[in-house]
């Protein structure tokens, strides 16, 4: 086994508990990877599913020693990072955490974003007052040496803030992320008959919104697993839901395909889509594709368990 994750929150927007979510679950974006036999540990983003994972922790790795991981954030909206003042390692001596985000280009630095939830003003320990050692890292889009042969990718996504998707390689196997990401398109295209129509711009528009989605196609080459955001069907996506940094399920199912992908997990489910509602579109995604590629197509879920 070169890496196993499990999932701790699967759904998108906001927490959805209720006896219609039980199955696939109903809390926010949070993902456990553990890489070797050494059991290296990595956490992806931070939503509310990241309160268990630390009960879980507390249970099964402290004991072995200090809890010492690394944290990457895709990105601060708050579904990703609702749930870091309940990671309860932060509150305990000798933990070592390390916080990777995206570079947002506001003003505040991501210590500021994210440690500013530990404040009186929402929470009722300072971030001053912690015991563990945090550390806090903007990165932007790169390749990087993680040690201990494991390298991460990062590559900025589409979304109305700056996502960034992950890919880790360990031991020849690729784990890669797109959470939050909504395929680039024409902003420029119209109607040819429009007065504003211009033919130039409208062609130079179709080429760079390719380029992009060829990129991200690119960045996806060759996952043993991709967990990609698919928020919406092709159909709510094209009737009322353009521009909000979401994707299909037919769209990732085509580049996870396209990507040649092994495994496609189907990530960030939305908070009114019901564990039948999944389940139908897991089974009719699944017939589309039987026969016709070798992609392995599930609809992740809280508790679920994968290893490569």
């Amino acid at each position: 086994m070169a890496i196993r994750l499990k999932f701790w929150g699967v759904r998108g927007s906001v927490p959805c508990p209720g006896p219609s979510t039980v199955h696939y679950g109903g809390n926010t974006a949070c993902l456990e990877l553990r890489f070797g036999s050494e059991e290296r540990l990595v956490v992806v983003d931070a939503g509310t599913g990241i309160r268990e994972l630390s009960d879980y922790l507390l249970k099964h790795d402290l004991p072995k020693g200090p809890i010492k991981t690394e944290l990457f954030l895709t990105h601060t909206h708050w579904d990703h990072i609702m749930g870091f003042p309940f990671f309860v390692p932060m509150f305990i001596p000798n933990t070592e955490l390390k916080v990777y985000g995206p570079v947002t280009y506001e003003e505040d630095t991501l210590d500021k974003i994210v440690g500013g939830m530990l404040s009186y003003r929402y929470w009722p320990v300072r971030l001053s007052e912690l015991a563990g050692k945090i550390e806090y890292f903007n990165i932007k889009e790169g390749t990087r040496d993680l040690g201990h042969g494991l390298w991460l990718t990062t590559k900025y996504l589409n979304h109305p803030i700056l996502v960034l998707g992950y890919r880790f390689e360990y031991q020849g196997k690729v784990l890669c992320t797109a959470y939050d990401t909504e395929p680039f398109r024409n902003v420029f295209a119209m109607d040819p008959d429009s007065p504003d129509y211009d033919e130039e711009v409208v062609r130079e528009g179709e080429e760079a919104s390719k380029e992009e989605n060829d990129k991200v196609t690119s960045f996806f080459t060759g996952a043993d697993i991709l967990i990609h955001d698919a928020q919406y069907t092709r159909q709510e996506l094209n009737a009322s839901k353009l521009g909000w940094g979401h994707s299909s399920f037919e769209h990732s199912v085509e580049v996870a395909h396209k990507a040649g992908a092994k495994k496609l997990l189907l990530f960030h489910h939305d908070p009114q889509r019901s564990d039948r509602e999944l389940a139908a579109i897991e089974k009719k995604l699944q017939s589309m594709i039987a026969g016709k590629s070798d992609l392995e197509v599930l609809m992740a879920r809280e508790g679920m368990e994968v290893e490569v």
